[in-house]
């Protein structure tokens, strides 16, 4: 099990995923990520992540307020993942309320954790599938390693980040390519 920085403690290890598997959100995977807000932090942003089923469609969604006040400006919902060797990037089967989102990865060496690597995503109405490659990834929180190394990915996370904002995005499915 990968421990992270003390406020950040979060979500059991995962198994690898292959590539070109999407692995979808179901009641048990959903027990396998974790929420946390800027509140670690000081910060008084609002939210929740929480499992629900549509029909056949199992998803997690982060709802909530994000607020810069004080500080902050983040809800996010977070896993632990291993990259499978040779994947070029991320799949993700996002809705949302349209507004912009981001993943953050994490990896082995970053000290701080408000160190990590951003990509966003913009959400619609409507289930989409996003295709992320780690390239678009960039480093967040003043450290100088510019460039992601798939191979060190640790964790995954999906924020509503940065601005204020009503926060409303679903994942239903997360895997490589």
């Amino acid at each position: 099990m990968r421990r992270l920085a003390a406020a950040f403690a979060l979500a059991l290890a995962l198994p690898a995923m292959a590539a070109g598997a999407m692995e979808p959100i179901t009641k048990k995977t959903a027990r396998d990520w974790s929420f946390l807000s800027d509140q670690v932090m000081g910060g008084v942003s609002d939210g929740r992540a929480a499992y629900a089923e549509e029909g056949e469609t199992g998803f997690l969604r982060l709802t909530g307020d994000v607020s810069t006040e004080n500080r902050g400006g983040f809800l996010q919902m977070r896993r632990d993942i291993d990259p499978p060797e040779g994947a070029e990037g991320l799949v993700l089967k996002v809705r949302g309320n349209g507004e912009r989102y981001y993943v953050h990865l994490r990896t082995r060496g970053l000290k701080m954790p408000w160190q990590f690597y951003q990509a966003p995503f913009e959400t619609s109405a409507d289930w989409r599938e996003v295709r992320i490659p780690f390239s678009a990834f960039a480093p967040k929180g003043g450290f100088q390693r510019a460039t992601l190394r798939p191979g060190t990915v640790e964790s995954l996370g999906i924020a509503a980040y940065g601005r204020d904002h009503v926060a409303d995005v679903s994942v239903a499915g997360v895997g490589f390519y």
